[in-house]
């Protein structure tokens, strides 16, 4: 089994003391979000637990901490786009927090367990594709050396973000100018030493030396951790999607970060609400069970391959 921490808020910047609790436990309680009611629990006991990937903008409040998890291979998808505050509302000062963050962390764990994501990739007439080849190339320059990958991908039509994207009146290019972003990217990064692959895309830009993504990569985590680990996509997650079966733990609507394309979030005053309830000590992300709630056990297995050999060690 491989944990999600999370597509759906961001742990690390905001809830890290509860994650810490909860490794400390061993377990976790996580609401379906299609059926409130309904609340599974979850082993985070290493017996079962094969890794954790990381999803954030800001990983410093818990950096400090992460001897806690050193028994599981983990990894951090890094995201850290070029947009000012219009875009990202409420984030550090990526110059001088974020990237230095990023550079940090890399040296803590390794270059390879810290994965660039530039994503999503917007348009206006502001966000020009020549300004994302400008800044993607400044950020290229600050980066290389303390990442091997970067995953970029398209925005993606949301029911969610449509007001948010009138908003900031944006606008879509055609094909072939993705086509053109993407080759451009794939070659300035390839300068630095840095390769791209593409998130849940379907267009193929194979040709462009450019690869499909698995962002929950069970090949990473096997090569962190030593082992070799099954892969079975994941069938929760759209069809282009590349990403290995996971289990996230993360709640929607408790995202603080403040980003006008996220799907996460659907309004501040659902965020404002959660968030009032969040208690590090909880079992859930924010909130307590209730006692109309159905508590499940999940039934959850490693996904490591044991092989014996010939001569039986």
């Amino acid at each position: 089994m491989i944990i999600s921490a999370s597509r759906r808020t961001d742990i690390p910047a905001y809830y890290s003391d509860w994650f810490f609790n909860r490794i400390k436990e061993k377990y976790v309680l996580v609401r379906n979000p299609m059926n409130i009611r309904q609340v599974s629990k979850i082993s985070l006991s290493r017996e079962v637990c094969d890794g954790i990937v990381f999803w954030t903008k800001n990983p410093l409040p818990m950096m400090s901490r992460l001897d806690e998890i050193s028994e599981y291979p983990y990894y951090f998808q890094f995201t850290l786009n070029a947009y000012d505050n219009d875009i990202e509302k409420r984030l550090p000062s990526k110059s001088d927090v974020l990237i230095p963050a990023f550079i940090k962390l890399a040296d803590m764990i390794g270059k390879e367990r810290v994965i660039w994501r530039y994503d999503p990739i917007l348009f206006n007439k502001k966000y020009t594709p020549d300004y994302h080849i400008k800044y993607f190339e400044m950020l290229v320059q600050r980066l290389c050396g303390y990442t091997e990958k970067c995953t970029v991908s398209f925005l993606d039509n949301y029911r969610s973000i449509n007001k948010n994207m009138k908003i900031l009146n944006v606008s879509d290019i055609s094909d072939s100018e993705k086509y053109d972003l993407i080759g451009r990217m794939a070659q300035t990064a390839k300068r630095y030493g840095i390769y791209i692959e593409t998130c849940a895309e379907a267009a193929d830009f194979t040709n462009l030396g450019v690869g499909k993504a698995s962002c929950i990569d069970a090949e990473r985590l096997g090569k962190i951790g030593g082992v070799r680990l099954k892969s079975q996509k994941d069938k929760n997650q759209r069809k282009e999607c590349g990403c290995t079966e996971s289990i996230d733990i993360g709640t929607y609507n408790t995202c603080r970060n403040g980003c006008m394309y996220c799907y996460a979030n659907h309004s501040d005053k659902l965020i404002c609400s959660n968030v009032k309830r969040y208690n590090a000590m909880s079992e859930l992300l924010c909130g307590e069970v209730g006692t109309d709630d159905i508590v499940i056990e999940r039934s959850v297995k490693s996904l490591r391959e044991c092989q014996t050999s010939f001569f039986g060690k």
